[in-house]
């Protein structure tokens, strides 16, 4: 829809009114605002849900893998054939042995629940690729040294180098009972997941030690499998999963943390809707702002039909200016958003400093930062969506503008 040098010239002079029609300025410069803010916010809150969502795969996946062969009983005998098997199952990238189980931890007149678990050395740096403190090759077969999360170190008070219990209700009987197993075990790094509950419970220590502690002999918990597609990892796994049927169960990550995973499908879609029923209302604004400059503008619009202005002149002048307006609004809502993406964690951190509360909670949220992950395609939906709802607000305005009648405007004058 190009438009004449008669007609560009008249929707740059309805885009900024004069001195004498202030109100519909301010209802103009209102209808960007709220765009703007409309756009942005949903640029915003869709690219946070994303990088939630992705970030809690990737974190989740890393340490639990794509998927999980249990035995049933918590021991699985025979684990090398198993594992063979599994390793040259197509799609498969990766399968890691594992022993796993809640036991307590005691340190300094302190005790707690810890997850241990045990993994070969070449796995450990995978699983917990961020050391704060100490290093990961010290846990070699033979050795009590132990990696703890970051959390967990700061509630119990534990630094590198201290000491810390290991209590295995299932211990050695006596004619008095069962005694509890503890074991002592050097901390020899400390890291961090970037999840709330493993920093706060994990405790990581070579396999064979693990066993030893369990005592479960030679044999494991499970095996934990990264796949080549994630979202293909129920299809990967089948022919594993019906050929140790009645020995193991195989259990992929969505169904690990299905429950989180739909809450959060759920909270994007509602979300979603919320913002884009505030793109609607922006919309309205734009076609509020656009009938006040109709009718204030229609002894001009008169004049001009009866000088020769065509309908479909008059028409493209107004939906240029309602337009203009969308656009203006749009985009500047796009750049606010990615500026907001861009500085959110400071800008959290500012907030929570100013007013002194916890915006980011991570035993709630499960992730220690707030994430974000763009999506562009997503961004260019939203931003053709606003400027299409801005589109259609200017239709009717522009119609009723097309349609003055001259000879009843300016019977009168």
């Amino acid at each position: 829809m190009l438009l004449s040098p008669f007609e560009w010239t008249i929707a740059k002079r309805y885009m900024l009114p004069g001195r004498s029609e202030a109100v519909i300025t301010l209802v103009a410069s209102i209808s960007i605002g709220v765009v703007m803010l409309s756009v942005a916010m949903l640029v915003i809150v869709m690219s946070v849900m994303n990088g939630f969502r992705a970030e809690l795969i990737d974190r989740i996946t890393s340490l639990n893998g794509h998927a999980v062969v249990q035995a049933y009983g918590g021991r699985l005998e025979g684990w090398e054939d198993v594992l063979r098997q599994v390793q040259e199952t197509p799609g498969v990238t990766r399968a890691t042995p594992m022993v796993e189980q809640p036991l307590l931890a005691s340190f300094n007149g302190r005790a707690d629940a810890v997850i241990v678990r045990g993994n070969l050395p070449a796995d450990i740096g995978r699983l917990t690729p961020s050391v704060l403190m100490g290093d990961l090759a010290s846990l070699e077969p033979g050795e009590r040294n132990i990696a703890i999360g970051s959390r967990l170190a700061t509630k119990m008070g534990a630094r590198v180098g201290d000491v810390l219990t290991i209590i295995n209700p299932q211990g050695r009987t006596t004619p008095f009972g069962t005694v509890p197993r503890q074991i002592g075990y050097t901390i020899t790094a400390i890291f961090e997941v970037g999840i709330y509950d493993f920093d706060e419970r994990m405790v990581v220590m070579p396999m064979e030690s693990a066993q030893t502690l369990m005592l479960m002999g030679n044999t494991i918990s499970a095996i934990e499998v990264t796949t080549r597609d994630p979202d293909q990892t129920h299809q990967i796994m089948e022919p594993v999963s019906e050929a140790l049927t009645g020995r193991a169960i195989v259990t992929v990550w969505q169904d690990m943390n299905a429950s989180l995973f739909e809450a959060l499908q759920v909270e994007r879609v509602a979300m979603a809707f919320a913002l884009g029923i505030i793109v609607l209302v922006a919309a309205f604004n734009i076609l509020s702002s656009l009938v006040m400059l109709v009718r204030s503008k229609t002894r001009d619009i008169a004049i001009m039909r009866t000088m020769g202005a065509r309908r479909q002149s008059l028409l493209k002048i107004f939906v240029t200016t309602g337009s203009v307006v969308g656009a203006i609004g749009t985009l500047a809502g796009v750049a606010l958003g990615l500026l907001v993406l861009f500085f959110r964690q400071a800008i959290v951190n500012g907030i929570e400093f100013l007013l002194n509360v916890q915006l980011w909670d991570p035993q709630v949220r499960f992730l220690t930062e707030l994430p974000a992950r763009v999506n562009a395609i997503e961004v260019v939906v939203i931003a053709c969506s606003a400027m299409g709802m801005a589109f259609l607000a200017t239709l009717y305005p522009a119609w009723r503008a097309a349609n003055t009648d001259p000879v009843e405007v300016l019977r009168y004058e």
